[in-house]
């Protein structure tokens, strides 16, 4: 039994093609940081004849399924893309609804946090959240604060564009009239502290990133999954996983320097 297989005991059945996925995962490269789009919501619920809002309820246990089976795999950073800066566009029944169940999420699965030792961080314009959203967020990142195994970041409120322009006017404050480096836009960024994604995961399959982590996702690696996001279960992001050990990440560079290159 590998190491990683003895943290889901008890968690998946021996034998089963999710141990069969764990089985064959190899531990020494394991991604630092993995992001999800969670895509897929309405149009799970329009096939199904239901009010979007069901969709985004459904959702939550996929949340709930991707956190343990990061925390299982003792994947370090774990970031969500839960609500854009776009959504607010959305209608006022369906926007309070995903504060709503976000609330409940977090009152819920507080325990779950803790008992994973998970530390909750946010990212975003997250002072324009509705007062009751931020208390709960803050209570549940305050709880977590001293936890270290893995971060879940949310991003909420959340545009990549946004997040450069914050941080190039935090960088106008600090040094008006120097010159910027690419090390001086990433420590004001709201993912300071964090690498880079090693895999983003986008489910519904749509072959956009949304508006998602743009300075920091330069050389991640790109999974889509055709699931909508309600059926994501841990399966699905096992094979995630999977798929990522198999590619070559070269940064620009090719896998044997000596090779040489016909003219």
């Amino acid at each position: 039994m590998t190491d990683l297989m003895k943290n889901f005991e008890g968690a998946i059945n021996p034998g089963s093609e999710e141990a069969r996925v764990i089985e064959s995962l190899d531990a020494g490269k394991i991604p630092r940081h993995v992001a999800v789009i969670m895509d897929g919501n309405g149009r799970w619920a329009r096939k199904r004849g239901l009010p979007r809002v069901e969709g985004h309820r459904a959702g939550t246990e996929s949340v709930k399924s991707t956190v343990e089976y990061s925390a299982r795999l003792e994947i370090p950073n774990l970031t969500l893309y839960a609500f854009s800066a776009e959504n607010w566009k959305r209608p006022a029944e369906e926007v309070n609804t995903l504060w709503s169940l976000l609330r409940t999420y977090l009152r819920r699965e507080l325990s779950t946090l803790q008992k994973y030792d998970i530390r909750l961080r946010t990212i975003g314009r997250i002072a324009e959240l509705p007062d009751k959203v931020r208390s709960e967020l803050i209570r549940a990142q305050e709880a977590t604060s001293q936890n270290r195994r893995m971060n879940l970041v949310i991003a909420l409120n959340y545009s990549g564009r946004l997040e450069l322009v914050d941080a190039f006017n935090r960088l106008l404050e600090q040094k008006p009239e120097e010159p910027i480096n690419d090390r001086d836009i990433s420590a004001n960024l709201y993912t300071t502290g964090l690498p880079g994604p090693d895999l983003l995961i986008r489910t519904s399959g749509e072959m956009r990133i949304s508006n998602f982590l743009l300075w920091q996702i330069a050389y991640s690696e790109i999974y889509v999954s055709e699931v909508f996001w309600p059926d994501f279960r841990g399966l699905h992001f096992l094979k995630a996983i999977e798929a990522y050990q198999k590619r070559e990440r070269r940064y620009g560079g090719i896998q044997n320097p000596n090779l040489k290159i016909s003219q």
